[in-house]
């Protein structure tokens, strides 16, 4: 395969949810694996809806994701180019002006079926004379650009699905441009893909009826360039069977990182679900490129669980080096010889990252000891060895204490952990204690 360039185009109408980061983890990964080019295209031409605020949010989500894309294009910075096409299209006599309101569509659609015939526009506007048109137009009727479909069956190869084909006779002539002049989705998509030289376009299997006006697009535009291979991959839904796609609250993934989800989790989880791979803990995207590969997309719908995700959260936690998070933790003024052995000692017991803060006041600052036996935690205190210490300290210390007071198990360690840590539990006490040193300790002992 030579290096494909894929894209990932949002409407930037609001921000995405996990379904559209599904798909743009789908491009980039793909592209990443076979050392392409990823393209994040803004489809913006609705200029009513679409905002910058909206854009800049998009790629804040992405690169939280860890997606960064190799260019990004505005379509709305491309309006000649379209109006090229457009014009292109009108001398090949593939372009025509229709003037019906959508309660006659609607009406026309319902005797259609009532009649048994499939709901597929009829083409009356062709059979409209130049007077009839302009009578029309008179009356303050603005047209609505549909784009003429060759008939017969157009065929291609799905890399997700393997063969497919469908029947330009059983769809209508597709709307292009909007009577307000403005274009819809389908040929600025083309356009830019001709223009970009996209080699793949991966997309949920809801797009699977717009590929073959896109390939008749294609064709009519630039007939001498390959068009792009499809592939079309499972959608989302809950553990309920519920579809996703229009439930961008709780599932947005601006929401998801307010709700102290890691991004590497949401990615794994987004990506594995709905495949023959299982769905595990994984340290970067880069380890999730390598195992990716649209073959394991399986063709039934991927059962989304948001529980799911504070498990792989922990899981995702645990696995992190200091390296993986020393950015993250100097950000929050975790830094000095005891931020990287805290990490290790604490990091399997993290249900979101900012749990270490906790963890850290323990080590580095101050907490509120709680004293469940006032006159053990004495005799402990008077049993604390000198330093220096390390990781056996712990051991040596609750063996004196044990073979002093005759304690053992929970009743030993307990209240050792409440009065060091103002916690019930956590991390190993033999990798605290250290962090903690004997000023510290001696003091919330009550020594």
């Amino acid at each position: 395969m030579t290096s494909p360039i894929v894209r990932f185009a949002p409407s930037p109408t609001g921000r995405i949810h996990i379904g559209n980061a599904r798909v743009a983890l789908f491009n980039f990964l793909f592209s990443a694996t076979h050392h392409g080019r990823f393209i994040l295209r803004f489809d913006d031409t609705d200029s009513a809806r679409s905002t910058e605020e909206f854009a800049r949010g998009i790629e804040v989500d992405l690169a939280w994701l860890g997606i960064v894309p190799h260019a990004v294009f505005r379509q709305s910075e491309r309006v000649a180019r379209y109006e090229a096409a457009t014009a292109k299209l009108r001398e090949e006599g593939r372009f025509y002006p229709c003037y019906e309101t959508p309660e006659e569509l609607e009406k026309r659609r319902k005797i259609q079926q009532a009649r048994g015939l499939p709901p597929v526009y009829d083409r009356a506007a062709l059979r409209l004379t130049d007077a009839e048109k302009a009578k029309l137009e008179s009356e303050g009727r603005r047209p609505h650009w549909r784009f003429k479909l060759e008939p017969g069956v157009v065929e291609w190869t799905d890399l997700i699905r393997g063969p497919a084909h469908i029947d330009c006779a059983a769809l209508s002539d597709p709307v292009l441009i909007r009577a307000d002049g403005s274009f819809l989705y389908t040929l600025p998509s083309v356009v830019d893909d001709i223009d970009m030289k996209i080699t793949h376009v991966i997309r949920g299997e809801d797009h699977v009826t717009n590929t073959a006006v896109q390939l008749q697009l294609f064709r009519a535009l630039a007939p001498q360039a390959a068009a792009p291979v499809f592939a079309h991959h499972n959608l989302l839904v809950s553990a309920s069977g519920e579809g996703l796609s229009k439930r961008t609250g709780s599932l947005s993934i601006a929401s998801l990182r307010e709700e102290g989800y890691e991004p590497m989790a949401v990615a794994a989880l987004a990506t594995l679900t709905g495949s023959s791979d299982n769905v595990h803990a994984m340290r970067s995207l880069e380890e999730l490129a390598k195992s990716f590969d649209l073959a394991h997309v399986s063709r039934n719908p991927a059962r989304f669980d948001p529980e799911d995700l504070r498990t792989l959260t922990h899981r995702t936690l645990a696995l992190y080096e200091f390296g993986d998070v020393r950015e993250r933790l100097a950000a929050h003024d975790v830094v000095g010889h005891k931020a990287e052995p805290l990490w290790r000692a604490a990091r399997g017991n993290l249900s979101r990252f900012d749990e270490i803060l906790k963890w850290w006041r323990v080590v580095d600052g101050e907490i509120s000891p709680i004293h469940e036996d006032a006159g053990f935690i004495g005799e402990a205190a008077q049993l604390l060895p000198a330093e220096p210490w390390d990781e056996t300290t712990w051991s040596a210390w609750t063996g004196a204490v044990k073979a002093a007071t005759g304690r053992k198990g929970k009743a030993l360690f307990h209240p050792l952990r409440l009065a060091l840590t103002g916690e019930e539990s956590g991390p190993e006490l033999a990798a605290l204690l250290p962090l903690i040193g004997r000023h510290k300790a001696l003091a919330r002992l009550g020594g």
